[in-house]
């Protein structure tokens, strides 16, 4: 087997996000296959992001909020679980400055380590930079869905993005309903978008014997903020306060998105308790406890946290995004319980108007769930068993892996003589 010198290249703190458990699981599947990597991430001054995975990466960061960098780490959603800046708002200095920080560490990088492939995380900004600086390289970039959403609200960055990125080797694409977002927002050809989806670590999160039900208990893990959903759950929760449930919360926010949630949870009092931030540890004894996990976006890529909460034995209500059925669809409805949303007024927002039926809609969900559980404390479906075990990070990484030869025998090919 060829072995691979993997250089992988994120623009956001890795070890607080979704696509930096995305990377660390690559680095570390990739690393029982005997290939050596390295990576580059954009941190704040100051910090040291670790990995989990032993023996410790080789890597290098690009320092925000210092030099001429003197601004927080941009993100790729609006509100970060740690102190961020917004894409809408990188022009002029600021853009000039962004390019010329991560190209220089992504020079000395391919310069000392010199890698055979470059994974890029998010088909924005970056991942056309890499494109651009290294056109002969092969380089690989995943999509997790919210650069989707910063391509539409970032203008003076598309012309920039699309064009480079249509000359990465290969794109990977977490549903086939995002391979067809791509295609038709950057003009990628299909033949080059392949989708893999994102993975759970199964050594962690795995089933054990529920409790019986009499208080269910109920996981929201994730942002706290509108787009997710969190103030739709917490005022339906409230229309139901007097039946017997317990909403544990995990996660954290900022700014009035994130008062707003506290003062809703507040409300409601001893049946819900705030758990803030929590280690990956941590949220597998919550998955653990629960009987049913409930994630009401209205704008996803595909969260971990489903398949997490999935393989540790919660029953699911959350919302029918783009993908979700295709995945999910064929679980048992006392399983999986997908919310059909109306027509929305934002890509996260919906119409004020529909606000009271979505409740009302959400409340008949829980309840029904929570009939379920105190039924069966403990979930039998097959489909759901296998829709699990088809996600699981070494699954993942061997269709990642069929990505990277592709992509170097493209490159390969392209830069023939």
């Amino acid at each position: 087997m060829t072995q691979f010198r993997i250089l992988h290249v994120i623009g956001q703190r890795p070890e607080m996000t979704g696509s930096g458990i995305y990377l660390e699981a690559m680095i570390r599947e990739s690393q029982r296959y005997g290939f050596s990597n390295y990576r580059v991430a954009g941190v704040p001054a100051g910090t040291t992001p670790s990995l989990k995975v032993r023996p410790q990466t080789e890597g290098a960061c690009v320092w925000f909020e210092s030099g001429s960098l003197n601004f927080p780490v941009t993100g790729m959603s609006d509100v970060m679980p740690y102190k961020s800046s917004l894409f809408k708002d990188l022009k002029g200095r600021r853009l000039t400055s962004y390019k010329t920080a991560f190209t220089h560490v992504l020079e000395k990088a391919v310069n000392q380590f010199k890698p055979d492939i470059i994974h890029t995380n998010h088909l924005f900004l970056l991942s056309a930079l890499v494109k651009k600086r290294f056109p002969t390289m092969p380089v690989v970039a995943t999509c997790h869905g919210t650069e989707l959403r910063q391509y539409n609200n970032c203008p003076h960055l598309r012309r920039y993005v699309k064009r480079y990125c249509r000359r990465l080797d290969k794109i990977i694409a977490l549903t086939t309903d995002q391979k067809t977002d791509i295609h038709r927002l950057y003009g990628i050809p299909l033949n080059q978008i392949v989708v893999v989806g994102g993975g759970y670590d199964q050594t962690m999160f795995s089933r054990s014997p529920k409790a019986p039900a009499g208080t269910v208990h109920i996981l929201y893990a994730g942002k706290y903020n509108r787009s997710k959903g969190v103030p739709w759950l917490l005022k339906s929760l409230a229309k139901i306060k007097h039946h017997d449930w317990h909403l544990h919360m995990a996660g954290s926010g900022k700014g009035q998105e994130y008062n707003d949630c506290i003062d809703l949870a507040e409300k409601l009092g001893r049946k819900v308790t705030n758990h803030g931030y929590v280690t990956h540890g941590r949220l597998s004894e919550l998955m653990k406890k629960a009987h049913v996990q409930v994630l009401p976006s209205f704008f996803e890529g595909l969260p971990l946290v489903l398949f997490e909460g999935l393989a540790s034995g919660c029953r699911i209500i959350t919302t029918e995004l783009s993908g979700f059925n295709e995945i999910f669809g064929k679980a048992n409805r006392e399983t999986i319980d997908l919310i059909q949303l109306p027509p929305l007024e934002t890509i996260d927002r919906p119409y004020r108007k529909d606000e009271a039926q979505l409740e009302d809609a959400l409340c008949q969900r829980i309840l029904h769930m929570m009939t379920a559980a105190r039924k069966s404390p403990d979930i039998v479906d097959p489909q759901a068993e296998k829709i699990a075990s088809r996600y699981t990070w070494p699954r993942i990484f061997q269709r990642t892996l069929s990505v990277y030869r592709d992509a170097v025998k493209r490159r390969i090919n392209t830069n023939a003589p």
